[in-house]
């Protein structure tokens, strides 16, 4: 990798493997803008924003850019701020800017409009207007907002394999959409957001859906009862000035009962439920030797994906239902006589990390007599829009815990949020061997990491195990095909559709892969500090599992998404 020295606007400027002179650029202290430029994505040179001038005046971008020893830019020359002035004014002219009512609360346009002081535009906005499109469960796509950036169409292709949304016709006329101008609910479309997550403006946004929770929270007729999931709790905090990582879970429960909230329980609680089933699902298919491998069943852009393309694998899946939909089948069954006694009806709500939950949620499989389980999914930027909206300051809230008997949770449940974290909770609940030397000795197998595809073997009553981990769809794929040449065989497999798992998922905060490694220490820390590390010790799930009876239990708690 290339090493040695620049000089950026006077300063010299060392590097080291850095890929791009962007990279050395931000790594010298100086925030060059950029829009179509994301650190895991390809590089894609086309917004031109982070053009830098050579000190023969040569302007180029720097994020295409290799940098050699001996190099002199400047990143902040006349011509440069007259450059990128031009082109903001150019996309702002083309660009639909009603940004005062803008589902877009963080928009990177007009966050480098203010930046640069654009207050007048000189240019008239000729292109045509477009119908929104708001048929999907998880994401609205406006293409009066689109840039033409290509984040969206490069996340969709790399990181997932989908390649749901891309380019279409050339010139002033070229805009991004499914093919043949379809609506998203007409696409294969697995609703897991990343599109909506890399979009620098509000082209592509997460289906906001505030103003249900506010009028279930105001309606004296109902319950309002909810439940967040683990990756929440350390990353909401953000928003608010609090690290990366961060357990705000006691304080989010505050704000959450402060708003008018009636009980809030932990997701964590549910994912024990699920460690226990989906252990013993495993065991069972050891002794009836399949069918292998078996797969996690928690991420729905997962089962959709399968759906979608690879529907021979849906008899892999677990049974299992989510630890959301989980927890919403034995909420539904307790709350039923409480309803009937008191003469309300329960609204639950489920704070989730991740944009297809709200599809998850609306499909048939999780519905009663046409209604669903869970009656609203809000994600964590939903819950943060409705904390600033009510005026609370997060930071400086006392601290309140779940209420009982749903928030009780192991530390297996809270590493669901990571990468790995299913996996493990399995093993921990499947090992034989449950000493604290045999949980050390899990963390250290191959199941934690950021790599796409991760691989571990663990011996479990003299059988040796194969697992893989996988996070981003592309991997998966890559490793069904390999399944499918005999070049790969495993007994289990973890897919999380998002980058680092649900830390990563489309409905946090935006964060680059350190921040999303950050969300994931913080989940492996309330791990370390939990009363117990393992689903079979939660006292409350033990319980219930053995008032449910077997039969009882996998009525509630199972579904098989095999099609007819």
């Amino acid at each position: 990798m290339a090493k040695g020295f620049m000089i950026i606007d006077g300063q010299r400027v060392a590097f080291d493997g850095e890929k791009n002179v962007l990279s050395v650029i931000r790594k010298a202290g100086i925030d060059i803008p950029t829009f179509c430029y994301y650190s895991d994505l390809s590089v894609y040179g086309a917004c031109r924003m982070c053009v830098v001038e050579d000190d023969k005046g040569k302007i180029d971008t720097s994020c295409s850019m290799e940098p050699r020893d001996g190099m002199v830019i400047r990143t902040n020359s006349a011509r440069l701020l007259k450059h990128r002035r031009m082109i903001l004014e150019l996309l702002l002219a083309s660009h639909n800017c009603d940004c005062k009512t803008c589902m877009k609360t963080h928009c990177h346009l007009r966050e480098l409009a203010q930046q640069f002081n654009i207050i007048n535009i000189r240019f008239q906005d000729t292109r045509p207007h477009f119908e929104l499109d708001d048929s999907g469960y998880a994401v609205v796509r406006d293409p009066n907002k689109c840039i033409l950036c290509g984040d969206c169409v490069r996340v969709c292709e790399e990181m997932q394999g989908v390649g749901i949304i891309d380019w279409s016709r050339r010139g002033s006329k070229l805009q991004v959409m499914p093919a043949f101008d379809r609506k998203l609910a007409e696409t294969k479309c697995v609703s897991c957001g990343q599109c909506a997550a890399v979009c620098p403006t509000g082209a592509i946004t997460v289906r906001n859906e505030i103003g249900k929770a506010w009028r279930a929270i105001h309606d004296p007729s109902k319950r309002v009862v909810v439940q967040i999931a683990p990756a929440v709790r350390v990353a909401v905090g953000e928003a608010f000035g609090i690290p990366s990582g961060e357990n705000v879970l006691d304080k989010l429960i505050t704000a959450l009962k402060l708003m008018g909230v009636d009980e809030v329980y932990d997701t964590n609680f549910a994912a024990d439920f699920t460690t226990i089933t989906e252990g013993n699902e495993f065991l069972e298919r050891l002794k009836n030797g399949g069918p292998f491998p078996m797969f996690t069943s928690c991420c729905p852009a997962w089962v959709k994906y399968l759906e979608n393309h690879d529907p021979k694998y849906l008899k892999n899946i677990s049974t299992c239902k989510s630890p959301m939909e989980m927890f919403a089948a034995i909420l539904r069954e307790k709350y039923a006589e409480k309803d009937a006694a008191d003469g309300r009806k329960t609204f639950h709500i489920a704070i989730m990390p991740c944009t297809a939950k709200k599809m998850e949620a609306a499909r048939d499989e999780f519905k009663q007599d046409g209604q669903p389980d869970v009656d609203l999914v809000l994600t964590t930027r939903e819950i943060i829009d409705m904390i600033n909206e009510n005026g609370i300051r997060l930071p400086e809230l006392e601290l309140e815990s779940p209420d009982l008997p749903f928030g009780l949770g192991s530390g297996a449940a809270a590493i669901y949020g990571v990468t790995g974290g299913v996996a493990e909770a399995v093993v921990r609940h499947c090992l034989p061997d449950k000493s604290k030397n045999a949980l050390r000795a899990i963390e250290f197998m191959g199941l934690r990491g950021q790599k796409g595809i991760r691989e571990a073997t663990v011996d479990v009553g003299g059988t040796e195990l194969k697992l893989a981990v996988v996070n981003g769809l592309v991997n998966a794929r890559r490793l069904l095909k390999d399944i499918d040449e005999g070049k790969a065989f495993y007994h289990l497999i973890e897919v999380m559709t998002c980058q680092g798992g649900c830390v990563g998922g489309a409905g946090q905060p935006r964060a680059v892969r350190e921040t999303k490694k950050q969300r994931g220490d913080g989940l492996y820390n309330i791990d370390h500090s939990a009363m117990f590390k393992r689903a079979e010790k939660n006292p409350i799930v033990v319980q219930m599992l053995e008032e449910m009876g077997e039969h009882h239990a996998h009525e509630l708690l199972h579904v098989n998404y095999v099609k007819e």
